[in-house]
């Protein structure tokens, strides 16, 4: 059984979930979006990206809603064409943040190629603490694109989030999955051997992750019933991207009608009561963090 959810009270055989909004503060359209998600009372969790435009409006409804559960979302790419963000930690290409035209890469095989080890532990850590600083009470950190998530950037990951003293998170995959996403084989050997050394360590580990899919928007509630029905027994991260219909966000985003459709679908009372009459528990980050804390 998971070690987490033993400590916070759970049975072997239960099906604990966190659903999971991500890219809060990528654009205006998230913010209004992941409030109203939040109030409707499915979604347990959001991660905000730091580096964007609209993080201090983030920042400012984290302040008025303490018992938002935010995390940070750790940025190193900047993947739209015609919208775009960089670190805050430094404005050097010898840091190898920076792509030819002083924005953050857009792909996450680029940032792990050029990107610096040292350079990326200085920018995660300055995206938490800026969290912090705006009042954000940060539950936990996890990683935009999986960018962090390179042997030689883990590290640095860990240490930013032991030093906010926040769970991070780290998929538990099995090499089947891992294969089946496109995972490099040194990566999956990789994993074979660091997850059971993070566990040994104490490092919170979600068993399962799933998305809702970015490439087709139609039938929302049906397919958010279809991937949440089929849960295994232990700790699943479910990943959406809700976001309210605006022209910032058809602007930007080719897939804007994914994420208009995660906003009502999660927000929608049929999924919620459906959710709770299939005996699915769902829970956010802030009781694992404080459980960690010994709170």
């Amino acid at each position: 059984m998971n070690p987490i959810l033993k400590r916070l009270g759970f049975r072997p055989d239960d099906r604990v979930v966190i659903i999971h909004a991500d890219d809060l503060g990528m654009c205006q359209a998230t913010i209004p979006a992941v409030a109203e998600i939040f109030d409707a009372g499915l979604v347990s969790s959001a991660a905000t990206m730091v580096p964007c435009a609209w993080f201090p409006a983030v920042a400012a409804y984290a302040r008025a809603t303490p018992s938002a559960d935010i995390g940070v979302h750790a940025t190193l790419t900047s993947e739209w064409d015609a919208y775009r963000w960089g670190p805050l930690s430094t404005r050097d290409p010898a840091s190898g943040l920076l792509d030819d035209e002083g924005y953050f890469h857009r792909t996450t095989p680029a940032v792990q190629e050029r990107a610096r080890p040292d350079a990326v532990a200085a920018e995660l850590h300055d995206q938490i603490n800026r969290a912090l600083a705006h009042g954000i009470d940060v539950t936990h950190l996890d990683s935009h694109m999986g960018s962090a998530f390179a042997p030689h950037f883990l590290p640095a990951y860990l240490a930013a989030a032991a030093h906010a003293r926040v769970p991070p998170l780290v998929p538990r995959l099995s090499e089947e999955h891992m294969r089946a996403v496109g995972m490099p084989e040194e990566m999956i050997a990789f994993a074979r051997n660091i997850v059971p050394q993070l566990e040994a360590q104490g490092v919170v580990m979600v068993d399962h992750l799933i998305g809702m899919p970015l490439d087709r928007h139609e039938d929302r509630v049906e397919t958010a019933k279809q991937l949440l029905g089929s849960l295994a027994p232990g700790l699943t991260y479910v990943i959406i991207h809700p976001a309210i219909d605006t022209p910032e966000l058809r602007a930007i985003a080719g897939d804007w009608r994914a994420r208009v459709a995660d906003y009502q679908a999660f927000c929608s009372a049929e999924l919620r009561a459906w959710v709770h009459d299939q005996g699915i528990h769902v829970i956010g980050w802030r009781p694992i963090r404080d459980a960690l804390r010994g709170a």
